[in-house]
């Protein structure tokens, strides 16, 4: 059994520092270095998951194989590994709360009176603790959400507290991520909300050891001194991290301030060997260096947060880079779409991908994207809810049916193409109820998703609750669009393609849950390679 050792990020100032991706460059450097490494992302709200929260509010729901719903983080921790995450990699104060009231109601606290501690921070250190035991981890770093001094994370707070404690100092350790704001007026960084930041954590008994400083400009060896002595800990345990260009540049900058060197010193864990940054540098220089550049336009109703399509966006990354290509994103509201304006708002595009959603609003817009895309022989990408429009705008552009619709918009409509899947239709609760995680699907011989993934039967990742009807599929098919891809036990259509288009595919499936630096989807490859021999013609 290995001795797994523990790092805690925390974040002070502000929020949206970046922990998630200082903890998974930490990750991908000690993993370069030949360290088995897994990241969770403990987070304070009291949602069971992100599942029923709005976009808006968090971003992306992102979805593991296990069929977790977690937050976009995770999503981070994948790109950067390259291995899957699970349920235990994301812990919510609700889900924590649940836990412990339902062992109260079985009686399990035989009659003591439950209180935060210890109940509900022994239930925070063992979900910390549940990756460790696994014995498959020699680190698991763990980010906790929110900001140090909420009242929502002070639970979370006393149980890392407590850990340090019971693990020993040289198997945990605190790394306390910070702003060091820059006083235009004053021409100059400031140190004092970092100081008051590590007082208020200390406050709660938790020192950090090591301080990673947010900035926009280069911090001097003088700040670098005052922070170590106001903040006790050593002037090499500062840790400067500069605005990046893109976040993939974020492990060679940690890797120039020595960030892993410090870890593995403080872990009494061997540094003998130089990460292997190889495969990860040659995607950076591709990315960096395009030969040429295509316009893909993403037709969306949460376009104003980019956020709620992280997955997405980071995929046509990878998928750029592999095709030596800079993809630049055109963020279109599918509420600003309509039939007269349509030809004119997508005319420079050289694909067009129609995004996942839930109800009803945007979904004309969407569906006139996607007729464009058919009748123009632009490359179309539909995943989820984008592959269901695909398939009503055919059903009513091409098949006549002039109502068809999902039941999901019109439980009325006389040719209901999409409907509620079968097991779905007694569902009271929303959360966590839907088709969720990894899911089958054999591919057509010939066919151009087939093609793409080279196999027979793939795995993807699946959030919806509507699925294709059946019953319209000998009348769709007969018009020219093929089921190419169906789930071998249910039958469930998965894959759409219409094969006298150049490129049209819809996925019922979430592609971009799958796509990392070092594995970039083959569908979003060749959708890329599709545009650019689109922007060539």
């Amino acid at each position: 059994m290995k001795n797994t050792k523990y790092v805690f990020v925390t974040g002070g100032v502000t929020s949206s520092l970046g922990k998630g991706i200082i903890a998974a460059s930490l990750a991908k450097l000690l993993q370069a270095r030949g360290y088995s490494v897994t990241i969770q992302k403990l987070d304070p709200y009291i949602n069971i998951d992100p599942g029923t929260l709005n976009p808006y509010e968090h971003g992306e729901c992102y979805v593991t194989d296990d069929g977790a719903e977690t937050d976009l983080d995770l999503g981070h921790y994948e790109r950067f590994l390259n291995i899957p995450t699970s349920q235990s990699n994301n812990v919510t104060t609700g889900r924590i709360y649940q836990s412990v009231i339902n062992k109260e109601r079985k009686g399990e606290f035989l009659g003591k009176t439950v209180q935060v501690i210890p109940h509900i921070t022994d239930e925070i250190k063992n979900r910390i603790q549940i990756l460790g035991n696994t014995g498959d981890f020699d680190i698991v770093i763990t980010e906790i959400g929110g900001t140090v001094g909420d009242i929502e994370s002070l639970p979370y707070v006393e149980s890392v507290r407590q850990l340090l404690w019971e693990l020993g100092h040289e198997n945990a350790i605190v790394i306390h991520l910070t702003l060091v704001p820059y006083l235009a007026a004053a021409g100059e960084l400031k140190t004092k909300p970092t100081q008051h930041s590590v007082k208020m954590l200390m406050q709660s008994g938790v020192s950090p050891d090591i301080l990673v400083c947010r900035t926009e400009h280069e911090i001097s060896d003088s700040i670098k001194n005052k922070l170590a002595l106001f903040c006790n800990v050593k002037k090499e345990d500062v840790i400067q991290s500069i605005d990046a260009e893109t976040i993939y540049d974020v492990p060679n900058l940690m890797l120039e301030q020595g960030l892993d060197k410090v870890v593995l010193k403080k872990l009494q864990l061997q540094d003998d060997k130089q990460p292997d940054l190889k495969i990860w540098n040659a995607f950076l220089k591709k990315f960096k260096n395009p030969k040429n550049t295509v316009e893909i336009g993403l037709i969306g109703k949460y376009v104003e947060l980019h956020d709620a399509y992280k997955s997405i966006s980071e995929a046509f990354i990878h998928a750029g880079a592999q095709n030596e290509v800079q993809v630049n994103i055109n963020w279109i509201h599918s509420e600003d779409l309509t039939v007269k304006n349509v030809p004119h708002k997508l005319k420079n595009l050289n694909g067009i991908l129609v995004a996942p959603g839930f109800g009803e609003r945007g979904i004309e817009g969407k569906i006139d994207a996607v007729r464009y895309a058919r009748e123009n022989n632009v490359p179309f990408l539909g995943i989820c809810l984008g592959m269901q429009m695909a398939v009503i705008e055919f059903s009513r552009n091409v098949l006549g049916y002039k109502d068809a619709n999902s039941v999901e918009m019109d439980s009325e409509t006389q040719h209901a193409v999409i409907d509620l899947m079968e097991e779905q239709k007694n569902i009271v609760n929303y959360g966590g109820t839907m088709r969720l995680g990894a899911w089958d699907c054999s591919l057509i011989e010939g066919s151009k998703i087939k093609n793409i993934y080279k196999k027979e039967l793939i795995s993807e990742r699946h959030r919806h609750r509507y699925e294709f009807n059946n019953s319209y599929l000998k009348q769709i098919e007969a018009a020219g669009m093929i089921a190419t891809g169906t789930n071998p036990e249910t039958n469930l259509v998965e894959v759409v393609e219409i094969p006298s288009h150049p490129w049209f595919v819809g996925v019922q499936y979430h592609p971009e849950y799958k796509s990392t630096v070092l594995n970039p989807h083959p569908l979003f490859i060749d959708f890329v390679k599709a545009a650019l021999e689109h922007s060539l013609n």
